[in-house]
C-alpha cells in the first residue's frame, strides 16, 4: 500500500511540474532582427535570378565603362494563392518614389518608378567613388522608400570586372 502511494504521490508530482514547466513559459521576441515582410518585391537588374533569393545581389559592370544598375518593383497580389490556376500575381508598382544610396549614407538619386515598375541610374566609377576602379571593385547600394505605409529597404552591389 506505501509502494502505490509512493508511485501516486511520485506521478501527481511529476505532473504537477510538468504542468508548470510548459505554462511557465514565456514567448520572448528575437532583440536583434524585427522581421516584417517587405510590402514589395524588388528585383536588381542584372543579378542571377534578380537577387530574388539573395540577401545581397552582385551586379557585374565592365570597369571602362559607365555602370548602369536597376531595379524592378513589384506589389504581390496573393489573392489567388490557393487557386493553382490562378496563383501570385506581380504587379508593377508605378510612380514610387525610391532614394538609392552607398551603404555609407551617400546619396546617389532619387527615383521615381515608370510604368514597368522599373528604376534605373547610370553613374561613372568616379561617381560611386571609385576614381580608379580595377577588378573587383565593388559599391554597395541600398535602395528604399515607403509603400502602403510600410519602409522598404533592398540591398545590393555593383562589382567591377575585365
Amino acid at each position: 500500500m506505501k509502494d502505490d502511494m509512493k508511485k501516486h504521490n511520485s506521478l501527481l508530482l511529476a505532473v504537477w511540474i510538468s504542468v508548470a514547466a510548459l505554462t511557465g513559459c514565456k514567448h520572448v521576441d528575437d532583440p536583434f532582427v524585427d522581421r516584417v515582410a517587405a510590402p514589395v518585391l524588388v528585383l536588381v537588374e542584372g543579378a542571377p535570378d534578380g537577387g530574388g533569393l539573395t540577401a545581397e545581389p552582385v551586379v557585374s559592370q565592365k570597369i571602362g565603362t559607365p555602370v548602369t544598375v536597376s531595379v524592378r518593383i513589384f506589389d504581390l497580389d496573393k489573392s489567388g494563392l490557393l487557386n493553382h490556376a490562378v496563383g501570385i500575381d506581380s504587379i508593377p508598382v508605378t510612380a514610387l518614389t525610391v532614394k538609392l544610396a552607398k551603404r555609407d549614407g551617400t546619396a546617389l538619386a532619387d527615383l521615381t518608378t515608370d510604368g514597368s515598375g522599373r528604376v534605373s541610374l547610370t553613374k561613372t566609377w568616379a561617381e560611386l567613388g571609385i576614381a580608379t576602379p580595377v577588378r573587383g571593385s565593388s559599391v554597395a547600394l541600398t535602395w528604399s522608400g515607403s509603400y502602403k505605409g510600410q519602409a522598404f529597404s533592398r540591398l545590393s552591389r555593383v562589382q567591377g570586372v575585365d
